[in-house]
């Protein structure tokens, strides 16, 4: 495993939706979902469709291995496009299969994804936590933690789909210490996902600060990222809201991209872009129609940390 590439896979699988919708299950805790512009629900899909269509083509270009599975609809999953929420990937072969808040969420998880990745990685180990939802009790995956890979610390904004008793026992199990922090958007909502305010990159990390409502823990959250030896790039209230905390690093065949939408790429100022561009190429993927959902391109990237066989 190449150093430099323990925070930023070189593979990712990917969810191709042929029935996308916003979800209507989610709504209520998801500041960032809006209503679809199109006329119909079948324009809607379509759009999504042909967003997905061209992420793949240049992320695929830019040399990521992307391994893309199709959701034609059949058991009513419209945020199916986000698979990050349902299982991750670590280092030393080992999968992780999560509770989901959502009931018609839960219908995401299929074997045919880790038969997959078992057929294709050296995978030691799957956990599964999803029997937990029936204690009520969630973990959204790379949704609700954000990994340093690095120094083994996963950032989490407390919310109900961050439940610090699974919290406290993935991290345990996969060898992480948890920092979690209580957040307020700028409406004084709690953000229900800790990856649309922050990005952990191996050079840099872009985050919200100010969402940190706790002082204290603001303060711990930006000395901890600092002393790891990358830029920490403040984001404001409304570059998250144009889905800049909502990105990926990934290692592709020229060196480190950053994989996030066109308008979270408008919203980067020039001295955060430069920053970036350091260590790092940017890969702006127009995804107008699919952010409606109240997501961005980190959610619909589950990237792989396993060895090929």
């Amino acid at each position: 495993m190449n150093f430099r590439n323990v925070q930023a896979p070189t593979a990712v699988v990917m969810v191709r939706p042929h029935r996308f919708a916003v979800n209507p299950q989610t709504l209520a805790d998801n500041s960032f979902q809006a209503p679809p512009r199109q006329s119909t629900s079948e324009a809607v899909a379509n759009a999504a469709r042909h967003e997905f269509d061209a992420c793949v083509d240049a992320l695929l270009a830019a040399g990521i291995r992307v391994h893309v599975f199709d959701d034609f609809g059949q058991l009513d999953t419209p945020d199916s496009v986000f698979p990050n929420n349902w299982f991750s990937t670590h280092h030393g072969g080992r999968i992780a299969i999560y509770p989901m808040y959502a009931p018609n969420r839960r219908r995401e998880r299929r074997s045919d994804v880790i038969d997959l990745l078992k057929s294709t990685y050296r995978v030691q180990e799957v956990i599964d936590y999803s029997g937990l939802e029936y204690d009520d009790l969630f973990l959204e995956g790379t949704g609700a933690m954000v990994f340093d890979h690095l120094e083994r610390v996963a950032y989490v904004a407390s919310s109900h789909r961050a439940d610090p008793v699974i919290l406290e026992r993935f991290c345990t199990a996969f060898g992480y210490e948890p920092m979690a922090f209580p957040t307020a958007g700028a409406d004084g909502r709690p953000i229900y996902h800790t990856n649309v305010l922050m990005t952990i990159a191996t050079e840099y990390a872009l985050v919200c600060l100010a969402a940190i409502s706790d002082p204290d823990r603001r303060a711990e959250v930006a000395e901890r990222l600092e002393e790891s030896g990358r830029a920490v790039l403040d984001l404001s209230f409304a570059q998250v809201a144009d889905f800049a905390g909502n990105a990926m690093e990934l290692a592709g065949r020229d060196g480190h991209l950053l994989a996030l939408s066109s308008r979270a790429a408008a919203a980067l100022t020039p001295a955060q872009r430069a920053t970036i561009e350091r260590s790092a190429q940017l890969l702006p993927l127009s995804i107008p129609t699919i952010e409606l959902a109240g997501g961005s391109v980190r959610c619909m990237l589950a990237g792989v940390n396993l060895t090929p066989r």
